[in-house]
């Protein structure tokens, strides 16, 4: 899992879904885990 600055580039890729987990902000992919990245 990438933890990067900015998700914005992540968020629009074919999808990924952007989750609140204890107060991260994760985006999960189920079609192309490599996109799997949080931050905070």
């Amino acid at each position: 899992m990438k933890v990067r600055s900015s998700l914005r580039s992540l968020k629009r890729k074919p999808g990924s879904t952007v989750v609140r987990r204890r107060g991260r902000v994760v985006v999960v992919n189920r079609t192309n885990p490599q996109w799997k990245s949080r931050q905070g």
